[in-house]
C-alpha cells in the first residue's frame, strides 16, 4: 500500500509540473551555495565540486517523466551551444532502478553529464518537489535560478538565465 501511495504522489507532482501549476517550494534560495554531491555516472563518478569555475545547469529527472522527455533534446542543444563558454549540463536521474534510466538514455542519448541517484538523496538536499526541476549554479557554486517543470514556453527564459550567468547578457 505504501508503495502505491508513493507512486501516486510522484505522479500527481509530475502532473502538476507538466501542467505548469506552481509547486515551487524549494529549500534553497538564490545565492545559497549549491550542495556538493558525488554520484555514480554514465562516464564514472560525478562530483559537483569538480565543476568549479563553470556555470552548471543541474537537472533532476526520471525516465517516466513526460516533460523530462521534452527537456533532453533542449539540454543537448544548450550544452552544445554554450559548452565553449563554460556551461556544463548535469542531469541527475532519480529512477529507482538505474536500468530504467539507461533504457531512456539509449533512446535519447545525452550530450552532457548524467548521474544516477536511485536512493533520492541529492534531490532532498536541493528541496526538489517535482520533475523535472533544474538549478542554475554560477561559477562560484551559488544558486542563481531554479525552475520546476519544462514546457516549450520555458525555453527562452531559461536560456536567457544561462546567457546571463555566462556573462553574455548584462
Amino acid at each position: 500500500m505504501v508503495k502505491y501511495r508513493n507512486i501516486t504522489k510522484a505522479c500527481v507532482l509530475a502532473l502538476f509540473v507538466s501542467l505548469g501549476l506552481n509547486v515551487n517550494s524549494y529549500a534553497l534560495e538564490k545565492v545559497d551555495k549549491a550542495p556538493d554531491f558525488s554520484l555514480p555516472g554514465q562516464q564514472g563518478t560525478v562530483n559537483l565540486s569538480h565543476q568549479a569555475g563553470k556555470v552548471i545547469y543541474l537537472d533532476f529527472w526520471a525516465s517516466w517523466c513526460g516533460p523530462c522527455h521534452q527537456s533532453f533534446p533542449w539540454m543537448n542543444q544548450m550544452q552544445s551551444k554554450y559548452r565553449s563558454k563554460g556551461l556544463e549540463v548535469i542531469a541527475v536521474s532519480l529512477d529507482g532502478k538505474t536500468e530504467d534510466a539507461r533504457k531512456f538514455l539509449a533512446q535519447v542519448p545525452p550530450g552532457f553529464t548524467v548521474a544516477f541517484d536511485s536512493k533520492g538523496y541529492t534531490p532532498r538536499l536541493y528541496g526538489v518537489k517535482g520533475m523535472p526541476t533544474s538549478f542554475l549554479i554560477d561559477r562560484n557554486g551559488k544558486v542563481l535560478y531554479q525552475h520546476a517543470g519544462f514546457r516549450p514556453a520555458d525555453r527562452e527564459e531559461i536560456e536567457k538565465q544561462i546567457k546571463t550567468a555566462l556573462g553574455e547578457i548584462r
